[in-house]
Formats: C-alpha cells, structure tokens, sequence
C-alpha cells in the first residue's frame, strides 16, 4: 500500500540520527534504560531514585525494542512513538476509504503525516504520539460499534483505552467515550442509555491498567499514589503543587494553527481567493442555522467534526495546556482539509498553485542558504545577543559538515517533486496529481530536513559528548549531581552513562564526581566546604541541554 510504504520511508530511517538534545526524550528514555538494567518493570526508578511520571507502557515498548540490542538507543526509543504515527495514519486511511474514497483517504493521510506538530510527536521519544494513537483507533472502533447500532461489545476499542491509560492514565478512556457520548446524545439516544452503556465500556477498559496501579501501588505506597493523582486530577483541576505549562484557552488555537503547518497557510491563501457573502439575520437565527446544519450532516461527518470539537474544548478548561495534548484532532482535521484541497483543485484556484510555488521557491532557497553557509561565507560578527554563540555552533556544524552522496541526496531531494510540480503546472493538469505534486514537496523537504540538517545542527546542542568524558573518567561508579531544582536532571548525561547518575544530598557519599551547574555551584561549594574537600576537574564550553547552563565536573572528597 503506497501510503504505508511514504510514511515508512519518511519515519523509520531517520530516527536514530538526532543524539539526544533536549530534557523531555532522554527523560524517558532512561526509564527504560533502568528497566532492562535492573529487571523492574513495574516501577523502576531512575535518576538517583526518581518514579517515572507516567505509566509504563511506552517505557515498556521502548525496552522491548532494545532487549535484542541489551541496551537502549535514540532509535529504540523513538521507534514506538514512529510506529504510533505510522498506525495511526493507517487506521484512518482504511477507516474513511472503507466509507468515503480513496483518494480523500489517502490525501488525509498525507496531510496527517505532514503536519508539524504530528510530525514533530511521531520522532520524539515521548509518550504523546502513542497515547494518541490509542485515543484516535478507540475513537474509531467506537464509531463502528455504534454503526452496528451499538450491538455486540466493542472489545478492541477498550484494548485501545486500557492501553491508553496504561501510556499516560485516564485520559485515554475518557475522550473517546466523551466524543462518542455527545455524537450518540446528538443522535437521538436517551441519555440514561449512551451514560449506561459507555460506563460499562469504560469500567471495562480500566481492568487491564489497574492490574499494573495494584502492583506499583504496592511497590511504590503513598509516593506513587501522590503522583498519580497530581499528574492527573492536579494537573485537569490546577491544584498542582507546581506550575506545569499554564496558558490561556487562546494558546490552544495558536497551537492547531501552528501545528497544522504548513497546511495552515494554503488555507491562508485561499482566503485571498475566497469571496465572502454577506452576513444576514441575528445571532439566534444563525445559530439556528448552525444546529439545523450539524444535525443534517451524514453520521460520519458528524462523527468526525465532534473528534475535534469535543477534544479541542475538552483541553481549554484546566490551566495546564500543551500543543500535544491536542494531537488527536488532527487526523480529523486532516480529513477535512482534504476535502478542502480537492475542491481548490476542481475549482482550478490560484491559491494552490500559489502554495505549491511557495514551497517550491522554498526547497531551493534551503539549499542556497546551505551553500552559502557551507561555503563559509556566513561572519561570526553577524552573530551577537543572548544565543549568538549557540547559533554560531550550528553554522560551523554546517561548514564541517562532510558531503557524502547520501548527504547531497538529502539536499537535493526537494527539487525532484518541485520539477514535476511546476510541470503539471504547465500543463494545466490539476488533476489528483496535481495535489499529490505538492504533497511530495513538503515530504521531501521534511526528509531533507530529518536526514541532514536537523543531525548535522542539532547534535552540536546535546550533552552525548560531555557523557563520553565522563565516562572515561569515572568508568564505572556512580557519578553525583546537585540541580537547584526538584525537577530537574542531567537526563541526557545520565541516558548516555546507563544511569549511573545519582543525587549528591540524597546519597551523601565519601567521595566521587560531582556535576552542578554554574548558577548552583557557588551556593553548593558554600554549603559544602565544611565537609567536603572539591578540585575542579573539568567545564563544558556551551550550556548544557538539560540545565541551560554551563555544567562543571569535581572530584570531592570528605574532610
């Protein structure tokens, strides 16, 4: 099937490129790492002695996928949030070719597989693309079990939800039973019966998570039950005792019209084309208008729209938002869009033709840009502010960058599709290949970008270097850390040292190395310098990626 082969192709070889470079993927990573190492699967600890934040499913898969390797890499890591994605795009291709065409179908699925955000989930080590993509099958199996009249018991939907619970906790039942719950209400179900019915599914699908909450709750007593209501009820209710990405519901629009690019802005230019009516009747009369509409639309369209409303509303109301929290919608949304952009194409509107020349112009500029930078011309005195030197790292990774032939494959990649582009332009063929032309440009540009310039820039950012020092100098004990802060770690040095890293005032120790950045060190060496004796053995020449801070290793010993 060609949509699978694109979205393998375009995923699954790039996921080991980028060394770890930022707190939010090693910060999982490791508690797999932890798993295989110390045979916990239940509630292993990491990070001196840290619980896992979420659930374990996707630490579990991670470990899996490493258990033929005996140790865990940036590409087992990213391989269940890759294949999330690649599912997911899949179970919707299938799901509305069965009941619409194919070609809208596969059109989505380009689009679903394109968008920034989506994109973005499906090469990060994190728990929110496969979340996700149990949230989006559950969704659609509970469509087809209503298809059915709501007869027989729709077993895989509460597989998909138990396990979404098991990746990230309840979420994972409640909205596809909330969306499913509203469509039925708009249906015509009594309440009382859809209440009845989808608590029963929902019950249901918490069986399987609850087996792994008994055991960690054993393991783990009031801890881990603390956890687990301020990660889920704190974080909904805003009773944290933290802030944790707090945002006005405004913040959520932002982020759909961010993720959806580069989608988004076709839609901004067909906005240039589009003549709009003029607006008659009262408020009450137009949302008479609007109700009448929704209830006309045929089920699936019904279906589909509330996926996105629901989920999108659902998000506004706790304090704490997050771009990823809403990446179920998007699969939804793309469904529409899809539809969208074949009518611009029958209705032979400049506004596509305009996008796809953009992004045309676009592909060329990028490799321009890339001789120009790799020709040396770029001066380090054009660099200057808070991040000149970090911006400065990235240019001098491009200039020192060998150019192999697989590299100038990747670079020269956009121009294959924007060739056919602008030849089915001069032929006036605005046929479904037309779409497909344009699709191919923003793939290969994303391929282009996984495969050379993200590694090439973004491998200068990481701590991987800095964690292969260490290892020479401390080959096998434990190496300590001080962080002025209850949250924060050396992830990506402890990823690359198999967790060897521990907390300095927890332990106490006799004697070893410490790592503790540079706004802590002088406050740490104070309070110590009594008891412990320290010789400065090393300091990182950037900030580190964790702590945004330059990181300083010491020998110390007790007095």
């Amino acid at each position: 099937m060609i949509l699978l082969v694109i979205s393998s192709l375009t995923i699954l070889p790039f996921l080991g490129l980028n060394d770890f470079h930022t707190k939010g993927e090693p910060r999982e990573a490791i508690v797999a790492v932890s798993m295989i190492k110390n045979g916990d699967w239940i509630l292993p600890t990491n990070n001196g002695g840290d619980i896992a934040y979420k659930p374990p499913f996707f630490h579990w898969c991670i470990a899996v996928a490493s258990l033929c390797q005996g140790h865990v890499t940036e590409y087992a890591s990213r391989l269940p949030s890759a294949l999330g994605l690649i599912a997911m795009v899949m179970g919707c291709f299938l799901f509305f070719a069965k009941r619409k065409d194919t070609s809208t179908a596969l059109i989505a699925g380009l689009l679903t597989l394109t968008a920034f955000e989506v994109h973005r989930a499906g090469l990060n080590c994190r728990v929110d693309m496969v979340l996700t993509v149990f949230i989006v099958l559950a969704l659609l199996q509970l469509y087809k079990w209503t298809e059915r009249g709501r007869k027989g018991f729709p077993y895989l939907s509460v597989v998909f939800m138990g396990l979404g619970v098991l990746t990230k906790g309840p979420v994972g039942i409640l909205l596809p039973c909330l969306v499913t719950g509203v469509y039925l209400l708009l249906r015509g179900v009594k309440f009382s019966k859809a209440l009845l019915s989808l608590s029963l599914i929902g019950i249901t699908s918490l069986i399987l998570p609850a087996i792994w909450y008994y055991f960690a709750w054993q393991r783990g007593g009031h801890e881990f039950i603390s956890l687990v209501m301020e990660e889920n009820f704190g974080r909904f209710m805003g009773t944290m005792s933290y802030e944790s990405h707090k945002n006005p519901a405004i913040y959520n629009v932002v982020t759909v019209i961010a993720g959806l690019v580069p989608w988004t802005l076709l839609l901004l230019f067909s906005l240039f084309s589009y003549r709009f009516k003029k607006l008659n009747g009262n408020m009450k009369e137009w949302w008479n208008k609007l109700k009448k509409s929704v209830i006309a639309m045929d089920n699936l369209r019904l279906f589909t729209l509330l996926a996105i409303v629901v989920i999108f509303v659902f998000y506004c109301i706790p304090e704490s938002k997050r771009s990823v929290y809403l990446l179920p919608i998007y699969p939804f949304i793309a469904w529409f869009m899809a539809e969208y952009i074949q009518f611009l194409a029958q209705k032979k509107s400049k506004s596509l033709t305009a996008f796809g020349y953009f992004f045309s112009v676009l592909s060329v500029l990028l490799i321009l840009t890339f001789i120009f930078v790799a020709s040396g011309l770029v001066s380090s005195q054009w660099f200057t502010g808070k991040h000149a030197a970090e911006n400065l790292l990235y240019v001098q990774a491009l200039e020192n960058t060998p150019l192999s032939v697989v590299n100038l494959l990747f670079i020269i990649l956009p121009l294959i599709p924007v060739l056919w582009f602008i030849g089915l332009n001069r032929k006036k063929d605005y046929s479904k290949k037309f779409i497909y032309a344009i699709c191919a440009i923003i793939l290969a540009i994303n391929v282009s970008l996984d495969g050379f310039y993200q590694p090439t820039v973004l491998n200068v950012k990481s701590d991987k270097p800095l964690a292969k020092e260490l290892a020479i100098i401390e080959p096998q004990a434990p190496i300590y850390s001080y962080i002025n802060d209850r949250f924060l770690r050396f992830y990506t040095v402890d990823f690359y040292l198999s967790d060897r890293v521990r907390l300095f005032e927890k332990d106490m120790p006799q004697e070893g190395c410490l790592l503790v950045g540079k706004r802590d060190s002088e406050t740490f060496l104070t309070k110590y310098e009594k008891e412990y004796s320290f010789k400065e053995i090393l300091h990182t020449a950037n900030k580190g990626c964790d702590i945004g801070d330059i990181i300083y290793l010491y020998r110390f010993a007790k007095k």
